[in-house]
């Protein structure tokens, strides 16, 4: 048998991130809060380190041997998991915790504060692409849907055809989803005259609240209920089946097993390590419709793979992995779509709102926006991890001279910054289907480090053509009379507006003298990422159209890795709707077309 798995520490930080991006980070990122649901509900869920891997015999032994392992417990892995126990026996391993009782996870008030914490048991891992981009990728049950602004809109009914589904199982896959956890928005009045500007500067019709991808203005759903409070993927655990299902927390899967002493290799289990790095077996049942199943997103399946021996030979070999399938397009084409913010400020204090409202253009680029910063004793004055002065991440002054007492001048001069200099907020301009393509690849074998990335953002020039358009229509929208009447601020100019934007360090790509009057040169030093990165396990190169991986058996990939564009403007609703469709088309096809589900 061949065994498998791993990553690479990100580069280290060394950027000052100015109050600009602390407020982009609280506005674009994830969570905080208190548990709004009892672990009672989910009997099923326990530590990795009550595993008895004595129990998961291998596919000769079988006394717990399972009929499907998925690897991720994320926004993919959760509803994946909650279908196919409905008849068989599941084993869900996830590598982070639970978000029930998360102060970081549950409330829209503190959302940022996860994306900010750099600790190994924080619900979102930092990584910074070698572009220069911060992002994040979760860790946490329920993954990215607990560590993101909560946006909940359908995919274009051309994407659905375009991956070759069927329309009428997506169909009935979106409302099993929206049912438990999605929520009309309580619309602000920030989103209000977003909504009025889009419609003035001709984004247009109005389609109203509907989670269809239409090009216009629209009002789609969100994650948030009423009272603030998240409701991640997590949450449809609860329509399992609790006498099939086993969820293990902390169980982070190093490798996938195979046995390759047939004509092709067969995965036949997996390795994985507990909270205390104890190392556990997991296997399948000897049964050739049992399979091993990656949810891990596009950054953890592509991962695993390599990790597990499937990648390019000559790159696996220079770190001692054993081959099991020469694999040339894993990771390959790896994208990321990038956001340019513009910052809107306001005369007095704004009500806190995230993404509810999105303009679909013509022109290739979506248009949202968000308002407010939490204001709360925590918000302003906590620890913000990576963007804090606190761990001395102070790169505007030279590491010799990051004394203690600079760190606590800095530390002291951001807990008196008046509540003033937090009000505003952002339009951002996200760049629909980019044409330029990025590469995964290994560092190391510890599973636990990130991977080399590149995005190679606005390396199309199409790409930057598309950007420049989405920038002079968000610069209109900002200086349309509703949101001048709403911030009490003059119509300012696009070169002021720009520079705000510029002067905020938000990634570590260089500042240019022209940045501001080059809207391309704009484009290029002002990108950030909105956490839609897909790719690296693409249909036809990596899996077939059955999301099962080409060359061996009994191993599926069920996450957006196998995306070749984004879906729809915000992909949670389309990846949370593919756990629920794969796992609906599995048990169909295992059981015939009248299985229940």
């Amino acid at each position: 048998m061949a065994l498998v798995g791993a990553t690479a520490a990100p580069p280290p930080l060394k950027l000052f991130v100015p109050l600009l991006l602390l407020v982009c980070l609280c506005l674009l990122s994830p969570c905080q809060g208190k548990p709004n649901y009892s672990e009672y509900r989910y009997p099923f869920i326990r530590r990795a380190s009550t595993f008895s891997s004595s129990l998961s015999s291998s596919s000769n032994g079988v006394n717990n041997a399972y009929d499907y392992i998925i690897v991720g417990g994320g926004t993919a892995g959760c509803p994946l998991a909650a279908t196919l126990s409905q008849n068989f026996s599941v084993l869900l391993l996830e590598r982070g915790g639970v978000p029930f009782a998360n102060a970081n996870v549950s409330f829209l008030e503190n959302f940022h504060l996860t994306l900010a914490d750099t600790s190994k048991t924080s619900a979102s891992q930092f990584f910074s692409s070698t572009d220069g981009v911060l992002n994040s990728r979760a860790r946490v049950l329920g993954g990215g849907t607990c560590i993101n602004a909560g946006f909940y809109t359908r995919a274009s009914t051309e994407f659905i055809r375009k991956v070759r589904w069927d329309e009428k199982l997506v169909n009935e896959s979106y409302p099993w989803v929206e049912k438990q956890i999605v929520h009309r928005p309580d619309f602000a009045p920030w989103q209000r005259a977003f909504k009025d500007s889009l419609l003035d500067v001709g984004v247009s019709p109005f389609n109203g609240f509907t989670y269809d991808h239409l090009y216009g203005t629209k009002v789609g759903g969100t994650i948030f209920d009423r009272y603030g409070r998240r409701h991640t993927a997590a949450e449809l655990l609860a329509t399992a089946n609790p006498q099939k299902l086993t969820v293990l927390i902390h169980a982070t899967v190093q490798k996938i097993v195979f046995d390759t002493r047939g004509n092709r290799p067969k995965a036949v289990g997996v390795m994985f390590k507990d909270e205390n790095g104890h190392g556990h077996q997991a296997f399948l049942k000897s049964n050739l419709q049992s399979e091993v199943i990656l949810s891990s997103g596009a950054i953890g399946s592509p991962q695993l793979l390599l990790l597990s021996g499937i990648g390019p030979k000559a790159d696996l070999e220079k770190l001692n992995i054993s081959t099991v399938l020469d694999q040339e397009f894993v990771g390959k084409d790896i994208v990321d779509n990038p956001m340019n913010t513009i910052f809107v400020p306001t005369n007095g204090p704004i009500h806190q709102s995230l993404i509810q409202t999105v303009g679909i253009t013509k022109l290739g680029v979506y248009l949202e926006s968000s308002s407010g910063f939490g204001q709360s004793n925590d918000s302003l004055h906590c620890h913000h991890g990576i963007v804090s002065a606190e761990i001395g991440q102070l790169s505007t002054i030279p590491p010799k001279q990051r004394t203690p007492e600079a760190i606590r001048a800095y530390a002291q001069n951001k807990r008196d910054l008046p509540h003033e200099v937090f009000r505003g907020g952002f339009i951002l301009e996200k760049l629909a289907n980019p044409s330029s393509k990025g590469e995964l690849r290994l560092i190391n074998t510890n599973v636990d480090d990130n991977p080399w990335i590149t995005f190679n953002y606005f390396s199309h020039p199409h790409d930057l053509e598309r950007c420049v358009d989405g920038i002079r229509l968000a610069t209109k929208v900002v200086q349309s009379k509703y949101f001048t009447e709403l911030t009490r601020v003059d119509k300012q100019t696009t070169e002021k507006l720009l520079n705000i934007s510029v002067k905020a360090n938000v990634n570590l790509i260089p500042k240019h003298t022209n940045d501001t009057k080059s809207l391309e040169q704009f484009c290029r030093d002002t990108v950030i990422t909105i956490w839609h990165y897909h790719g690296g396990c693409h249909v036809g190169k990596v899996v077939d159209h059955e999301n099962k991986v080409l060359g061996v058996d009994q191993l599926r990939v069920v996450d957006g890795s196998t995306f070749s564009e984004s879906p729809g403007t915000n992909p949670q609703a389309t990846v949370m709707m593919m756990g629920r469709y794969m796992g609906a088309k599995i048990l169909r096809n295992r059981l015939g077309r009248a299985a229940a589900v």
